[in-house]
């Protein structure tokens, strides 16, 4: 096989080559968010383009273009598929159990106001899973975990990924900021502590906008005071944990920390009306039509939601029986016992349990030694334009250490708590794999075109081109890291793509490489919410696939807005607080 070297410049002009190397990106926006195409079909769009451009513009071989979409498509599958498959079928086995209203009923005896539980479940609990698990596996269980507390399926995917976004640059005991560091050259506490002065004031903002989303400005209003506490605690614990202890409890102990001070705040304080019950999974009047996915009768609804205060009902809100204890009386619910409390939070126990223990040093290095191994993927001699083999041709295969692997032992394990028949689980889990049929193409299809994108140099032509701007790469900076996670849906890939890109414009525009290498990881946490494949995961975990459209264009603003700050901090560090750089 001979090899394929890639090439920066296919045309003889740069900006043309990179207009030409985004059209799959622009193609996949366009489709999801003007034209409200169905997920899977924009991903399979995008990447035929993707392969066509690799062949005819970039001149990569069309076995190696083949190949390259066969290894995205397994990377796909494994591992991001088989975590989303085995977080699922765990939640799904509360689902088919009576643990699920057992589950309801005691998230809402911790709060029986949905705002509140959004702060703590979303986005300290939702921090918490980030750390040890990663990838899609918190939007997948909190979203699941906010409909069991009375949330709409729409409502609660969108603020679950909105949620996802602070701890991301530390998630997966570190691996986004450790991989960066690898690529980079620039020490791992160097670079933890530059993200770690970056993150924390998306932490700050985080929880007040997923309040906002649930019931405006309202919500707003009744409850800043456990979003300010949240996100100022999980602020400061993140940098000073990433700046002075240790990369990979960052957000472990700003996940716990967090927690524990909204639920000392909650002791004396409570918000004046209390929304116990979500009429809507939609906000500021807008509607939703889940049943378009579902393929049931139509069903739109207005947005509005129970609200008590002092035990009579407001009067804008319309009682809604989520929110009615067995007395009748609006707000509250009756507190299951302790031991139904700890089997209804059990799975979720043993996650925690199962993930902490495979962090402990001995048990981490036998599961890698044991159950590891690093491959050439078949089909695949790419050479980059440097004149190096690309590194992304190279598949390692961890399955016994697997995130998706250690959820598929959490879930065997809840098996036997929940005295559930081995061949019941097996049907469970054979129902997990039918509902997600759709979202398993998408996922294969979108990292599929992210594999097609940077062996055959499309993505390289792209970061090359914004990398020659000059001073302004400052402002380019984080949009480069936005698209990298938007394309990969993994901050750590994004990462490993263009970290040492960042660290080279940063040199030749007179920028600090740290700072630089910090942004992408820092801004590119912003865009995971509108990567197709955690759109996709968030859908199916809530049952609406098909309205990852509706995800997006819900999501999008957010997503820019928050980038925008971010990149107006970035450009301050450049200068004003330049003293900020380690």
């Amino acid at each position: 096989m001979t090899a394929f070297q890639q090439i920066v410049d296919p045309l003889g002009s740069l900006a043309l080559a990179a207009v030409l190397a985004a059209l799959p990106l622009i193609l996949l926006f366009i489709l999801l968010g003007i034209f409200r195409t169905k997920a899977w079909k924009a991903a399979v769009a995008s990447l035929a383009l993707s392969i066509l451009l690799a062949v005819v513009v970039w001149r990569m071989p069309v076995g190696q273009a083949l190949s390259a979409t066969a290894e995205g498509a397994f990377y796909g599958f494994f591992p991001i598929l088989w975590i989303l498959i085995n977080a699922l079928w765990v939640y799904r086995l509360t689902t088919e159990t009576r643990w699920f209203g057992v589950l309801g009923a005691t998230i809402r005896s911790v709060s029986a106001d949905l705002r509140i539980l959004t702060i703590l479940i979303a986005f300290c609990f939702g921090a918490l899973l980030e750390a040890l698990a990663g990838f899609g596996a918190p939007v997948a269980i909190t979203s699941g975990m906010l409909m069991a507390a009375g949330m709409k399926p729409l409502k609660s995917a969108a603020v679950s990924l909105l949620a996802n976004t602070a701890p991301v640059a530390f998630g997966a005991m570190g691996s986004p900021v450790i991989a960066l560091s690898g690529v980079t050259g620039i020490p791992l506490a160097t670079v933890s502590s530059m993200a770690g002065r970056q993150t924390p004031f998306l932490a700050l903002i985080v929880p007040l906008l997923l309040v906002f989303i649930v019931d405006g400005k309202r919500g707003v209003r009744q409850t800043w005071p456990a979003a300010v506490v949240g996100g100022v605690v999980f602020a400061i614990v993140q940098f000073l944990t990433s700046n002075f202890f240790t990369v990979e409890l960052t957000d472990v102990l700003a996940g716990i920390v967090a927690t524990a001070a909204v639920l000392l705040l909650l002791r004396v304080w409570k918000p004046a009306q209390t929304m116990t019950g979500d009429e809507s999974g939609a906000v500021d009047g807008e509607t939703e039509s889940i049943a378009l996915a579902t393929g049931t009768a139509s069903v739109s609804r207005r947005a509005g939601a129970t609200m008590v205060d002092g035990g009579r009902t407001g009067e804008a809100a319309r009682p809604s029986q989520a929110g009615l204890g067995p007395a009748g009386e609006p707000g509250v619910s009756v507190r299951p016992s302790p031991r139904e409390i700890w089997m209804a939070i059990a799975p979720y126990l043993v996650i925690i349990a199962v993930f902490s223990l495979s962090q402990i040093p001995a048990v981490k290095s036998w599961l890698t030694a044991a159950g590891g191994f690093s491959f050439s993927w078949p089909g695949l001699d790419v050479v980059g334009s440097n004149g190096k083999p690309v590194s992304s041709q190279t598949m390692r295969f961890d399955h016994l250490k697997a995130t998706g692997t250690l959820l598929l032992i959490s879930g065997l394990i809840t098996l036997v708590l929940y005295r559930i028949r081995f061949g019941a689980g097996v049907k469970i889990y054979v129902k997990t794999l039918s509902m997600l049929r759709w979202t398993i193409l998408t996922v294969c299809s979108v990292l599929a075109l992210s594999f097609v994108m940077n062996l055959s140099g499309e993505t390289g032509t792209l970061g090359v081109a914004l990398a020659s701007t000059g001073g302004i790469f400052a402002l380019i900076s984080p949009i480069l890291g936005w698209i990298g996670v938007a394309l990969t849906g993994s901050d750590t890939s994004a990462n490993s793509l263009f970290g040492q890109l960042q660290v080279t414009a940063a040199s030749h525009a007179g920028l600090s490489p740290v700072l630089m290498a910090a942004t992408n990881s820092s801004a590119g946490v912003l865009g995971k919410m509108l990567s197709l494949q955690n759109l996709a995961v968030a859908a199916a975990a809530v049952g609406i696939d098909g309205l990852e459209s509706t995800l997006f264009r819900r999501l999008l603003g957010w997503s820019v807005a928050l980038l925008a700050l971010l990149t107006i901090l970035v450009l301050l560090q450049t200068n004003v607080l330049a003293w900020m750089v380690p």
